[in-house]
């Protein structure tokens, strides 16, 4: 019985090992849209919550309604055309992200951490 306690305890800790402390920083990428390359940096600040900001081509916004769940996240951010989503994975240095720009256009995000 105490080993199921602990494999129990040992996935717990496993599904809430990443932190928003463990994923400040700055994460730059680039990814393909319909006018172009757009770089993308989404600086995060170190701290209990998932806060900072995306920079995309020429717009930047805070991040807002943050969910991070063990590696997975999302987050929204608000510019002057709209409502972009971001959803996806962290592993180690690198996020993937699902894009939904702003007319629903589904873009992918692949940063990696500036060191």
């Amino acid at each position: 019985m105490r080993w199921i306690f602990a494999i129990a305890m040992a996935a717990a800790v496993g599904v809430f090992a990443l932190s928003a402390a463990d994923l400040s920083g700055k994460w730059k990428g680039s990814m393909d849209t319909q006018i172009g390359a757009v770089e993308v940096t989404i600086t995060i600040q170190r701290g209990a919550t998932l806060a900072g900001t995306v920079t995309a081509g020429e717009y930047e916004a805070a991040i807002e309604k943050p969910m991070l769940a063990g590696d997975k996240l999302s987050f929204e951010i608000n510019i002057a055309p709209g409502k972009v989503s971001y959803e996806g994975m962290v592993s180690g240095d690198e996020m993937k992200l699902n894009v939904t720009g702003t007319q629903g256009d589904k873009y992918v995000l692949v940063c990696k951490r500036q060191k």
